[in-house]
Order: structure tokens, then C-alpha cells, then sequence
């Protein structure tokens, strides 16, 4: 077996059972990693250095086909109803099978760090059967020392075979397909799928479970601070296509990460150590850090068409995913923090893509309503984007994060509550979705709009305006904004039959009530009152 790299010798990646490998490859950087790529077919090197790639039939994770060990520490814990289980047994069945299959091939092991906070930080070994998800997941999470490399002790080990395919009748699971947490033995295993998201989202997972017990309140959310300025600090909560990366990438800020964040009692950090953006219709005049990025060594171009002969990607292609992505280290970004640290955020911004064209593209909220919108976690789907999707869908994903939730939303939904409560965060609900009307009627939020109202409640002016009360969700509303023109603060307004937006506005208020149900009975009293309020 032919090993190279610097290891810590007494955890070698024989203590997991793996034997009779071809060789394996330790915390290779990113030149090695790039070099392995592209001379095992993995691969085509693109222009500047980029390494493009294609993850086959998976361009997405497969939250369908997660797993959570059902064992008896965490029992009481997990949120079963949203954690599909795996007994003790068929994982263990799973990690014999694996490991069998890992016999005679090569494979690629990152030490590295999830979380900037050294207090809060987890120790994560990470085993790829390709080394390009060694070079994604060296970008993703934060890397240490060489000089550490010799004594790091890893806490929680991820082993991900993309050949490997399971048995639903012997390891307990859905399909081949399979990612399989087992927090007791601290492990996840991963089959069947070369989307590299899924290495990302599993240590995020296991952060989301490991850290409310410490105080931590873990955030699926971007964020930034004034420059110069650690202690204005702001996080962007957001589903997937609602702005997260775009909005705190912002020229006047310093980026601390646009993922994957905690929040403690002294502040907030990040999880990770680059970013993963999507490529759909960037362009450098809109975004060009992140546009620059894409030509730039070792990012990896996921899932994007290019020219054979001269590597130029086709940014509007979407012919192979629409998720199309890269992924960079943070120092790609100019303006990046070097810490990934920040002082506890004055503002707390909820980002939502509402296709229904009811939402106004700001509001202010109460520390209760805050709680309401984001145990709701509101986006949605537009027609078109699925099949039989012929109008907008509502997407209620609690906590902006629920396949990464382990625990019940209370528990997070609490710790933001009492976060906010000590620091007196101001809080927003954004919507980068639709204005004028509904999807196929009205148009997109000018980014234009967001990007003013946004810096008009980061610098504290926004809280000097005049507010309305919606009458549909009873939050406030600004009424006039400098730099904001037209009747865009007032979507009612926006729309050319203004009865349409009413019964619009009532079937969306409406699912947010349907939906908020499963919560009422789990929360305080002022976020039921919040609820109940909501046109009444």
C-alpha cells in the first residue's frame, strides 16, 4: 500500500478497519490534489487553473436517502419525524459491506477544522474515494497548520465511496444511494453519490446536533461586518436561490462566510473555510469576485457545460443541473475576513424568494415574529422548475436548514429567541423573490432595491423612517425609503388589480398558518400570539 502525506501516525486510517487499500493519499494541498484529479480522469483542468468536474446522476444532495443511527444517547434527541433511523445493526452491516469495498483502491484523507472559534471548533477526517471531494472539502472546511498535521486527533470521520452501493434489505436504507450518521460512533458514511455537497452538509449536520447542548446556536445563514468593524456584524438566513452568497458578498463589508455559521457568547463564526456558489447565470458585471472565482487554480466548476477546446464555461447552459456550482477557499474573495470571526450580529436578516408576489422586499420584526418566520423557513418553488409545477409552491424549510436539522426546531427556534434577547439584535424579513405580481405575471426584485434597503438597516437608517403595519402578516413596513423609488415598499400597490393581491395574500397567509401548526403547541406564548395575530 503506497501512503503519503503527513498524518498523525496513532490515527492512521487502519483504526477504522480499512485494509488491504492501494494506497492512501493524507492531506494532500491543493496543487497534489488538482495533479490526482485530473491524471485519474476525474477531471479536466480548465482556464486559470479551475478543475472541472461532473457528479453524474447526482447534481443535488439525496435528503430522501439520509440516515440517523438510532441509538440510545440520542434517542430522546432527534427529531425523528424529519430524521428517517437506521438501526445500530444495519449500520454496522453498512460499514463492514463499505469497508470490503474499499479493498484495493486508493483513497484521499483531509485533516481539517469545522469552525473558526478554536472553543467550538470539531476535529473532522474526511475519506474520499476521489480527490477532487478532497480538494472541495480542503476549500469547504478550514484547514490547519502543516505543522499541526502530526498530532491531529480526528473526533468525527466521514467515509465517502461513490461506487459503493447499498442494499436496501441488508443495511436498512431506501436505495443504493445512502448517508448514513452514527453519532455515537461518531461516523458517517456516504454511498452512491458524487455530489460533494453531501460532505459539507454531513459535517453541518453533526454540528447542528453537537453544538445546542454547549449554548451555540448553529445557522444555516451568511454573514458579514462593517470593515473595520467586528462588532457590526449581520447574518443572512436563506434557503437555496434566495440570495445568501450575493447579498453578503457586499464591496463596503467584510465577508466572515456565506453558509454555515454559530453564534456563542461571544459572537459568531464560521464553520467553514470557502464558499460554495452557484453559477447559474453569474455574470461579472453583477457579482465579479464571485464570477472571478471560476477562472482562478483549483476552484471547482461543478456540473457546468464549456467549450471542449478553449474551457470557457457557459454560464446559462443548464442543460446538466440547474444547481450548477463552484467552490473556492475565502481568500478568493477579496474582502474576506482572515478570522472568520465577528462580534454577536446587531441585525439578524431572514432572506426569502416569495413567487407569490405578496411579501413587501423588507420588513421589520418583533423578537416573537422573528421566532414565527423562522421556525416557518418560507421560499418557494416557481412553475416550471418541477414537473407539474404549472404555479408557485410553497416551501416551508424550518430553520432555513430542516434537512440538516437533527434536533426539533424548538431547540434552535429557543436559542435564537434568547440570542436576540441578550443582544438586542434588530431583525428583517427580505424578499429577493417576485414584485408586480406572481411568478409569470410580475418580475424579480431589482437587486438594485434589496441591496439599498438592506444598507439602510445595516447602517441604522432604515430604523429612522416611518412604518406601516401589513394587514396581512403584521409586521412593519417601511413607507418610503431614500434611494427606493415607487411603489415597490407596498406590493398591494405593485399589482394592477389590487383584489388579485388580496385573495393572493389570503391563500399565503393561509399555508403559512397550515404549516405553522405543528409548531404551536412547542413555543412561548408570544410567538403564539405572533401566529394568531397574523390577519386577524
Amino acid at each position: 500500500m503506497r501512503i503519503t502525506g503527513l498524518f498523525n501516525p496513532s490515527h492512521s486510517i487502519d483504526t477504522l478497519g480499512a485494509t488491504g487499500l492501494a494506497g492512501v493519499y493524507y492531506n494532500l494541498n491543493e496543487a497534489g490534489l488538482v495533479e490526482a484529479a485530473v491524471a485519474r480522469g476525474e477531471a479536466k483542468l480548465g482556464n486559470g487553473g479551475a478543475v472541472l468536474v461532473e457528479t453524474g446522476k447526482h447534481t443535488g444532495r439525496s435528503p430522501k436517502d439520509k440516515f440517523t443511527v438510532r441509538e440510545p444517547s440520542v434517542e430522546p434527541h432527534i427529531w425523528w419525524e424529519n430524521n428517517a433511523s437506521m438501526t445500530p445493526e444495519a449500520f454496522e452491516q453498512l460499514r463492514v459491506d463499505m469497508l470490503a469495498h474499499m479493498s484495493g483502491r486508493e483513497y484521499f484523507v483531509q485533516d481539517l477544522y469545522a469552525g473558526a472559534d478554536p472553543d467550538h471548533r470539531l476535529n473532522v477526517r474526511l475519506v474520499n474515494e476521489l480527490a477532487w471531494h478532497g480538494l472541495f472539502i480542503r476549500h469547504m472546511l478550514r484547514r490547519p497548520e502543516r505543522s499541526e498535521l502530526p498530532s491531529f486527533v480526528p473526533e468525527f470521520t466521514i467515509i465517502n465511496c461513490p461506487t459503493f452501493k447499498a442494499d436496501p434489505a441488508k443495511h436498512g436504507c431506501r436505495s443504493e444511494t445512502v448517508i448514513a450518521v452514527s453519532f455515537e460512533r461518531k461516523l458517517i458514511l456516504i454511498g452512491d453519490s458524487s455530489y460533494a455537497g453531501e460532505n459539507k452538509k454531513s459535517v453541518f449536520s453533526v454540528l447542528n446536533y453537537l453544538l445546542p447542548e454547549k449554548g451555540v446556536m448553529p445557522m444555516h445563514c451568511s454573514a458579514n461586518h462593517a470593515t473595520g468593524d467586528t462588532s457590526e456584524a449581520a447574518v443572512f438566513f436563506g434557503l437555496s436561490g434566495t440570495g445568501k452568497t450575493t447579498l453578503s458578498a457586499d464591496p463596503e463589508r467584510t465577508l466572515v462566510g456565506d453558509d454555515e455559521h454559530g453564534w456563542t457568547d461571544k459572537g459568531i463564526f464560521n464553520f467553514e473555510g470557502g464558499c460554495y456558489a452557484k453559477t447559474i447565470n453569474l455574470s461579472a458585471e453583477a457579482e465579479p469576485e464571485i464570477f472571478a472565482t471560476t477562472s482562478k487554480f483549483a476552484t471547482v466548476i461543478e456540473n457546468m457545460v464549456y467549450d471542449e477546446d478553449t474551457r470557457e464555461l457557459d454560464f446559462s447552459d443548464d442543460s446538466l443541473t440547474a444547481n450548477m456550482r463552484c467552490a473556492y477557499p475565502l481568500h478568493y474573495i477579496s474582502n474576506a475576513s482572515e478570522t472568520g470571526l465577528a462580534g454577536a450580529p446587531k441585525n439578524v436578516i431572514m432572506l426569502t424568494c416569495d413567487a407569490f408576489g405578496v411579501l413587501p422586499p423588507i420588513a421589520r420584526l418583533t423578537p416573537a415574529q422573528a421566532m414565527y418566520h423562522f421556525l416557518s423557513g418560507f421560499t418557494s418553488k416557481v412553475a416550471g422548475t418541477e414537473k407539474g409545477v404549472t404555479e408557485p409552491q410553497p416551501t416551508f424549510s424550518t430553520c432555513f436548514g430542516a434537512p440538516f436539522m437533527p434536533r426539533r426546531p424548538e431547540v434552535y427556534g429557543e436559542l435564537l429567541r434568547d440570542k436576540i434577547a441578550e443582544t438586542g439584535a434588530r431583525c428583517w424579513l427580505v424578499n429577493t423573490g417576485w414584485t408586480g405580481g406572481a411568478y409569470g405575471t410580475g418580475s424579480r426584485m431589482p437587486i438594485r432595491v434589496t441591496r439599498a434597503l438592506l444598507t439602510a438597516a445595516l447602517n441604522g437608517s432604515l430604523n429612522d423612517v416611518e412604518f406601516r403595519t401589513d394587514p396581512n402578516f403584521g409586521f412593519e413596513v417601511p413607507i418610503a425609503v431614500e434611494g427606493v423609488s415607487g411603489p415597490v415598499l407596498n406590493p398591494r400597490q405593485t399589482w394592477e388589480d389590487g383584489a388579485s393581491y388580496d385573495a393572493q395574500a389570503a391563500k399565503l397567509v393561509g399555508m403559512f398558518e397550515e404549516n405553522f401548526a405543528q409548531y404551536f403547541d412547542h413555543v412561548a406564548e408570544d410567538v403564539r400570539d405572533a401566529a394568531l395575530k397574523q390577519a386577524a
